[in-house]
């Protein structure tokens, strides 16, 4: 991409004369949602960016621009986690567990089907031997955040852990149905937590609603 970009830089410069100052690389660098995958090398993906730049805009004359980027989701992205509970089960043709979170609380699942790793809590060397879709308290059926998820067997009032939602939760979250936004706790180096970010209440949410006016014509 850095190489595709830098081309079209030397192409705009060579046609109109305009001086490009500065490329943005924008982000695309992944992070290992599953358990299995494998974490970038960053230090691989500079290097390349680096020869590229040498062989491609060094040699126009153009050995100035300046590389930004935008690293927010590799940087942020496995360092958060969304803890909800169990709240509710139900035993039809599936079986289902209705969580304390929703999609107003990390939407990514539900938009375009994002796998986030679930880990109940107390139970990680259990085995993985029911199949769940874990869903919230939205009205949409798509507000689900694993479908035909294997997981050990839940119970009501466990924890469960959806991990590497640190670019993707509270910054996007939102009060779709009058949800409110949950706490945001930092888990500190020496173990230790502090809430940094407390609760939303009813008062939050009606703190910019004014109706006053509203019915003064009848």
């Amino acid at each position: 991409m850095a190489r595709i970009l830098f081309e079209l830089a030397v192409e705009l410069n060579e046609k109109t004369g305009a001086h490009i100052a500065f490329i943005n690389l924008s982000g695309g660098v992944g992070i290992p949602y599953r358990p299995d995958q494998q974490e970038v090398d960053i230090l691989a993906v500079g290097e390349g960016v680096r020869k590229a730049y040498e062989e491609v805009l060094v040699p126009a004359g153009m050995g100035d621009v300046a590389i930004f980027t935008e690293l927010g989701r590799y940087m942020l992205g496995p360092n958060g986690c969304l803890v909800t509970k169990a709240i509710h089960e139900k035993h039809t043709y599936k079986e289902y567990i209705g969580v304390d979170a929703c999609a107003a609380n990390l939407m990514r699942p539900a938009m375009y089907g994002a796998y986030h790793h679930i880990t109940v809590m107390g139970k990680e060397d259990q085995p993985c031997d029911h199949k769940y879709d874990v869903t919230g308290g939205l009205c949409e059926n798509n507000d689900k955040f694993a479908i035909d998820r294997m997981l050990p067997k839940i119970d009501m009032g466990d924890l469960l852990v959806l991990h590497d939602t640190g670019a993707h939760g509270f910054s996007m979250g939102y009060n779709y149905n009058g949800k409110l936004r949950s706490a945001e706790i930092l888990l500190k180096e020496d173990g230790t937590a502090q809430l940094i970010r407390r609760a939303e209440t009813p008062k939050d949410y009606f703190a910019t609603f004014d109706f006053t006016g509203l019915f003064d014509r009848y």
